[in-house]
C-alpha cells in the first residue's frame, strides 16, 4: 500500500547485519501482483555476514527468480512440528520502520536466549521466498499487504485481493495462503500502518474537518498529490470518490508521502496528500490526518512471520508477543521521528522503547 522510499541500508549496531546484494524487483516495495498503491520502495545492499552468509546471495536471488515455495521433496516440512532453532537470522526490507522492528524482534530473542543476526533484503520478492526457505527465520510484515501479496503469488496477478479492512478475515486468509509455504503468522500487535491521507491544519480548521467523510461532505474540489497509481488503486482515488464522494479533480503524481508531496500540500498547490498512519513528519509540514471513518483502508496491523520448521516454536512467539501487546501506531511513528529526523540509530532507538516499556532490562 503505502510508500516510501528508504534512505541507503544502514549497518545496524549490536548484531550482526547482513544485506542481500542488488536485485531491484518492482515498485515497491514487496509486492507481487496488483499491489495497492506501492507500500516502501527498498534498496537491497551488499554485504553477507554471520553463519550462512557464504550461500546467502546467491541463494536469494535465486529465489527471488523462481519463488515457488517449499519443493516436492521438503514438502513434507511444511507439516513438521515446529521448530526451535536457537540461531535466528531476522529480517528487514531496509527502511525505517522495518530497521526498527527487526531490532526489537533480534533484541527481545536475544533477551530470551537465542543467538541472532539482521539481514536486510531489498524487497517482498527476495526476502520472502528466503523466509520459506530459512534463509531469513523472522521478519516483520503487515497482514493485508502481504496476504495480497502471497494471494498473487499463489494464484496469479489478477488473482482477488485477499486482505480486506475486516483484520479477522484478513489473519484467516492469510494464514490459509502461508501455511502452505512453511509460514506461520504469529498474532498481530495493536500497531497498524496504512495508507492515510493528509491535509494542512490550517484547512482543516477553516473548513470543519475532521473525517474523510466531513471532506467529501464539503463539496471541496480536492487535488491529491499521491504516486501515479493513485488513479487506478482502489484504496485511493477511485475509494475516495465512491466510499467517500471526494471530489477529486486530479493526482499530482509527487510519490506516496515524499517531502515533495507533502510541500505541495503546505504551499497550496495541493489540497491532500497521501502518506501513511506512521508518518513522522506531518508535523513539521503543518499537516493533519482526516480520519479513515469507513474504514476504507486494509487491516495492515504489524505482524511477525516466522519460518515454521526453525522458529515456530512457542519461544518465538512469546518473545514477540510481548511487543505486539505493548507497541501502537503512535509509538512506532514517534520512533520513525528519532530515526528519520533526530538521525538516531534504530538499535538505540528499539532499545530504549523496550527498556521504557519494561520489556528489555
Amino acid at each position: 500500500m503505502r510508500r516510501r522510499t528508504a534512505p541507503a541500508a544502514r549497518t545496524l549496531p549490536g548484531h550482526r547485519t547482513a544485506r542481500a546484494s542488488p536485485a531491484v524487483l518492482g515498485h515497491r516495495t514487496a509486492r507481487a501482483g496488483p499491489a495497492p498503491l506501492g507500500r516502501r520502495t527498498v534498496r537491497a545492499s551488499a554485504t553477507l555476514l554471520g553463519r550462512r552468509a557464504a550461500l546467502a546471495t546467491a541463494a536469494l536471488l535465486a529465489l527471488g527468480a523462481c519463488a515457488t515455495g517449499p519443493s516436492l521433496e521438503s514438502r513434507g516440512q511444511v507439516t513438521a512440528p515446529p521448530g526451535d532453532s536457537r540461531h535466528l537470522t531476522i529480517g528487514s526490507a531496509g527502511f525505517t520502520e522495518s530497521d526498527l522492528l527487526a531490532q526489537m524482534y533480534a533484541q527481545l530473542l536475544d533477551q530470551a536466549g537465542y543467538q541472532t543476526s539482521l539481514l536486510t533484503v531489498a524487497n517482498r520478492e527476495l526476502y520472502e521466498p528466503a523466509l520459506e526457505s530459512g534463509q531469513i527465520d523472522v521478519v516483520p510484515e503487515y497482514a493485508a499487504t502481504l496476504a495480497d501479496w502471497l494471494s498473487a503469488k499463489t494464484h496469479g496477478a489478477d488473482a482477488p485481493p485477499a486482505g480486506s479492512p475486516d483484520l479477522g478475515a484478513t489473519m484467516k486468509a492469510l494464514r490459509a495462503l502461508a501455511a502452505p509455504r512453511g509460514l506461520t503468522v504469529l498474532p498481530p500487535g495493536r500497531a497498524v500502518d496504512q495508507n492515510a491521507f493528509a491535509v494542512t491544519a490550517a484547512y482543516a480548521r477553516r473548513h470543519h474537518l475532521r473525517t474523510l467523510s466531513d471532506l467529501g461532505a464539503s463539496g471541496l474540489k480536492v487535488r491529491l498529490a499521491a504516486g501515479d497509481e493513485c488513479v487506478r488503486r482502489p484504496y485511493c482515488a477511485p475509494g475516495l470518490k465512491k466510499v467517500y464522494g471526494i471530489h477529486i479533480t486530479g493526482i499530482d503524481p509527487k510519490g506516496v508521502g515524499t517531502t515533495q508531496a507533502k510541500r505541495a500540500v503546505q504551499e497550496g498547490r495541493d489540497q491532500m496528500v497521501l502518506t501513511t498512519t506512521t508518518d513522522a513528519t506531518l508535523a513539521s509540514f503543518g499537516l493533519v490526518l482526516l480520519a479513515d471513518d469507513k474504514r476504507m483502508q486494509n487491516a495492515d496491523y504489524v505482524v511477525p512471520v516466522v519460518n515454521r520448521s526453525r522458529a515456530g516454536g512457542a519461544g518465538v512467539a512469546k518473545a514477540l508477543g510481548r511487543l505486539g501487546d505493548v507497541l501502537t501506531t503512535g509509538d512506532l511513528a514517534a520512533m520513525n521521528r528519532q530515526v528519520d529526523s533526530w538521525r538516531r540509530l534504530p538499535a538505540d532507538v528499539a532499545r530504549a522503547y523496550l527498556k521504557d516499556k519494561g520489556l528489555l532490562k
